[in-house]
């Protein structure tokens, strides 16, 4: 039994280190041979982020191809390293692809042979690569624009711009967010649509090639969207008027302002719905009911369609109120006529009617005298026996009725046949 767990050990031992070795196997050692040729006469074209070389291809047999190695200024502390190997020794031109613009590298390249072997490297290779493209050279923002700000800039003279980023600032922090793309070199107009009133914004542009390579920012603008007309002030509505209201306000000092709204409600706790709309400072709420009472807020619209706020108050206006009733002082027979006397209720009457009721047989019988213009009225029409009620009523002088009085009762005696 100890015999079979010791086998059984020594099987899992050697599979482990068999496993092992065909995870990390041994890299070959490099060994340079000095009878191998030396890659010359390399010649070098940069871009941005691509390097392209060209060298004089070497034919002879004992060579399979070659190596080239980078100093990364970046990465491995600046060391040479192998960054590309080339298997077929006809091959005369390779690109270094994915490096940093605006930087500086070293290269050398050999050839190789069987058995790791490599030649002298070459000479060593300068580059720098093209820095990072500039953006667009002119950009502006366009401000004073309802909700919205408008971006214009140059187009980019490099044909190899795909298109534009956009990117903001709100001013309050650092930080840059992208909020548009734009397509074609030549189009060369943003407008940032749905911002509030009176706000600042501050806007870059960052072109793309079609590569994928990301300009350096542009200047910076700043812009800003269309602040509101101004509240409308001095607003005021009458109180004397007869069965209408006027409402006045002071014009407003924006020279663009075109147009009021006026509003209204009938308490001033309740929405307040849209009344008129006037270039004047004024307008005429026709009610046509006596004492009725109105609330009012009245706002300025631009040329661009942007309203100002409402005032945090109303005003109130109402129609001119009927007059006062007048009060009856006396009614007397006077020989064969009824003498009514009466004082008035306010300074407003400028004449009086007079409503008499009676009955006549089986019907009710109703007069209006009108036009009175003194504090009493003889009424000579009337008949023995009979029972009359009297009612006052004043008039001011814009025909405006005020309640009738009570109604004042008195009996007309029969004749005396003695």
């Amino acid at each position: 039994m100890k015999k079979l767990i010791l086998l059984i050990s020594s099987i899992v031992l050697m599979l482990f280190v068999s496993g092992c070795q065909n995870i990390v196997p041994t890299p070959p050692k490099k060994v340079i041979d000095p009878g191998l040729p030396q890659v010359s006469d390399i010649k070098t074209l940069t871009d941005m982020t691509e390097v392209a070389f060209e060298w004089r291809p070497i034919y002879t047999s004992n060579i399979k191809g070659y190596r080239l190695y980078r100093s990364d200024p970046l990465k491995n502390g600046g060391k040479l390293h192998l960054i590309a190997t080339i298997d077929d020794r006809y091959v005369s031109h390779f690109v270094d692809t994915k490096l940093v613009p605006g930087t500086t590298y070293y290269y050398r390249m050999t050839t190789y042979a069987d058995e790791n072997r490599e030649s002298e490297p070459s000479k060593v290779v300068e580059v720098k690569t093209m820095p990072l493209l500039a953006s667009v050279p002119f950009i502006k923002a366009i401000s004073g624009l309802p909700h919205r700000i408008k971006l214009i800039w140059r187009p980019h003279p490099n044909p190899r711009v795909e298109g534009y980023i956009i990117e903001r600032n709100n001013l309050t922090d650092l930080k840059w967010e992208q909020i548009a793309t734009i397509d074609g070199r030549l189009n060369a107009e943003y407008i940032n649509k749905d911002l509030p009133d009176n706000r600042a914004f501050k806007y870059r542009v960052k072109v793309k090639t079609y590569d994928g390579i990301i300009s350096t920012p542009s200047a910076e603008v700043e812009g800003n969207t269309k602040p509101l007309p101004p509240i409308v002030s001095n607003v005021k509505a009458s109180r004397d008027l007869p069965k209408r209201i006027e409402i006045s306000w002071d014009k407003s000092p924006n020279k663009d302002v075109v147009y009021y709204n006026v509003y209204r409600a009938v308490t001033p706790y309740l929405f307040y719905t849209y009344l008129a709309k006037t270039a004047d400072t004024k307008f005429v709420d026709i009610i046509g009911k006596d004492g009725a009472a109105r609330y009012y807020k009245v706002t300025a619209v631009d040329n661009q369609g942007l309203e100002s706020l409402k005032q945090e108050n109303p005003v109130m206006g109402t129609t001119l109120p009927k007059p006062a009733a007048p009060v009856v002082t006396n009614i007397t027979m006077q020989g064969n006529s009824v003498k009514i006397t009466w004082m008035p209720g306010d300074n407003r009457a400028v004449k009086y009617s007079v409503i008499k009721k009676y009955s006549q047989g089986f019907s009710q019988k109703k007069t209006k005298y009108i036009n009175i213009r003194e504090n009493q009225y003889i009424d000579n029409d009337v008949v023995p026996g009979v029972e009359y009620n009297y009612q006052v009523i004043a008039v001011d002088k814009n025909g405006i009725e005020s309640k009738p009085t009570e109604d004042i009762t008195i009996d007309v005696p029969k004749a005396d046949n003695n």
